[in-house]
């Protein structure tokens, strides 16, 4: 299974490349797969360098929130990263 954290376009490049913002990590990605125009303020989902589809800002921002409260609760040891679901099944029903 492959999990893709929503990443934010900060810019895009002449060569269709971007530069995104995955939780405060900036990377560069290429756009060469997305099927739909994107701007600087879309949110994509990335696999292995390249932006793959963009993600609608609510749903990015809902997700980053699950990820966010997923890595609280690991650094508190209330949940360990060997736990099956980590935590997700109770917030995706």
């Amino acid at each position: 299974m492959c999990l893709s954290i929503p990443s934010k376009i900060i810019e895009i490049d002449e060569a269709n490349n971007a530069l995104v913002d995955t939780m405060g990590v900036k990377r560069r990605v290429s756009l060469d797969l997305v099927g739909e125009p994107v701007q600087t303020g879309d949110y994509v989902l990335i696999h292995v360098g390249f932006a793959m589809g963009k993600i609608n800002e609510k749903e990015a921002l809902e997700s980053l929130k699950i990820f966010k409260e997923i890595a609280a609760k690991m650094q508190s040891g209330e949940i360990d990263q060997y736990e099956g679901d980590l935590g997700l099944a109770d917030r995706l029903h």
